[in-house]
């Protein structure tokens, strides 16, 4: 059964963020509010969490799994930027968007897409998330929690419990969140693509 930790949204409980954290360094799934609902995190270096959120998901090889990071020092170690590019996207972050970039050699081979050697990266505009990062003192890998032959992500801390209370190890509920995905921006080839259109407005990428 999943652990089920209740946080205050805007100041949480130092203790359960150390719980949480500890179980994702112990290799565990935790099940985390966002700007743009749920999500589905792990270790960067975590080949079962990955599985396991495929599982989940039912994703194939083609899907871009997400880093989620604190900062852009943090991104910016692990995507090549340059400066039209990071102003556009600085100007949008914290917030509810997903970016494909071009990954450097600190993202793990596993992570990247296969043929076009990208990955997700996002800065959530949560407290919640920013206090786990902060503990983690890494980024995070992450995909965000859309069931299968769902179109919307998990909203509500108590229903993602009784989803999967037996396929993540730790629920953290902070009561509610967004209710929208994430904007996804491909920026691949550095001209920016809306691939999908949630919580952020696209309007500066169109």
């Amino acid at each position: 059964m999943a652990r089920y930790l209740d946080v205050h949204p805007v100041d949480p409980q130092p203790r359960a963020i150390s719980q949480a954290v500890q179980l994702i360094r112990d290799g565990g799934l935790v099940a985390y509010p966002t700007d743009s609902g749920y999500a589905l995190g792990c270790a960067l270096g975590n080949q079962e969490g990955k599985e396991r959120i495929a599982r989940i998901r039912h994703l194939d090889d083609r899907h871009h799994f997400t880093l989620v990071c604190a900062d852009f020092a943090q991104l910016g170690q692990l995507v090549h930027i340059d400066n039209r590019v990071f102003r556009a996207i600085k100007a949008a972050t914290p917030g509810p968007y997903t970016f494909i970039l071009p990954a450097t050699k600190e993202v793990p081979r596993r992570l990247l897409h296969p043929k076009k050697k990208t990955v997700g990266v996002r800065i959530p505009d949560n407290r919640v998330v920013q206090a786990l990062l902060a503990e983690l003192g890494e980024p995070m890998l992450s995909s965000t929690l859309i069931l299968p032959d769902e179109t919307a992500p998990m909203t509500e801390g108590w229903l993602v419990k009784e989803e999967l209370d037996h396929q993540v190890d730790a629920v953290i509920d902070a009561g509610e969140c967004g209710t929208d995905p994430t904007t996804v921006v491909d920026y691949s080839d550095g001209t920016p693509q809306v691939m999908r259109v949630g919580a952020g407005d696209p309007t500066p990428f169109e």
